[in-house]
């Protein structure tokens, strides 16, 4: 069955979804400890997709993940719906500190781009495929997407989340929020909330496009001279 919000239902869950992890969700999204607005607006809005892909370290669903997110991704139009949010979460696993959780995110994501590289997908023209940039952001099926990365054994009470997660944004909802205005009042609501319950602004979340966005994924606190795993390659030509 699956999880009703009192407030707010969840639509029917669709293969590949689990009724567990949208309670989860729905709780943690809902909870006071939590400060991003717009994923609270997401799931009031019933905007929020969700997909189960088993173990974190292991490849096994990454061809699922790669499937929903493209689904995803077709149906997204900021205009009209800027609050839209997708979420990969994975089964419950061993602790995890804060730099094993990040190899295994990106190990994540490498997958996700060679999935696109086998069916000769290109990166997506709106951002930088150069994870050093501050225009950088992960292509999937020719979408751009800002991650998030929620695990249990975070530092910050933000991204501590139950299970290991993965939150897809697109990016252009970023750019759509900056555009009309509404970006600059969330990020003062979300930096407010987030000082309230860890008693600081998280050092490694800047101003959308104006910091290496790459170093934000994980959640873990690095310096300048940290180095992102992830290798961008060229489709192959038919």
């Amino acid at each position: 069955m699956a999880y009703k919000n009192p407030l707010m239902p969840f639509s029917p869950v669709e293969p590949g979804q689990d009724a567990d992890l949208r309670a989860d969700l729905a709780a943690f999204i809902q909870s006071d400890r939590f400060p991003c607005v717009g994923a609270k607006s997401a799931l009031g809005l019933d905007q929020l997709s969700s997909v189960e892909a088993g173990d974190f370290l292991s490849d096994d669903g990454d061809a699922l993940i790669h499937q929903k997110l493209s689904l995803f991704g077709r149906e997204l139009d900021p205009h009209t719906m800027p609050f839209k949010t997708f979420v990969c979460g994975f089964d419950h696993a061993p602790a995890m500190n804060e730099r094993a959780f990040e190899t295994a995110l990106w190990d994540r994501l490498q997958r996700l781009h060679e999935i696109d590289l086998q069916r000769g997908v290109a990166w997506a023209e709106n951002v930088s495929h150069d994870p050093a940039s501050a225009d950088f952001g992960l292509s999937v099926n020719g979408v751009a997407y800002f991650v998030i990365g929620l695990h249990p054994d975070a530092s910050r009470a933000a991204r501590r989340f139950c299970r290991p997660a993965l939150v897809f944004n697109s990016y252009d909802q970023f750019e759509q929020l900056r555009e009309d205005g509404r970006y600059q009042a969330m990020q003062k609501v979300i930096r407010e909330n987030e000082t309230e319950v860890n008693g600081s602004i998280n050092p490694m979340i800047g101003t959308h496009g104006q910091r290496n966005q790459a170093a934000q994924y994980s959640g873990r606190q690095v310096g300048d001279d940290w180095k992102c795993p992830f290798q961008f390659r060229e489709p192959k030509q038919a």
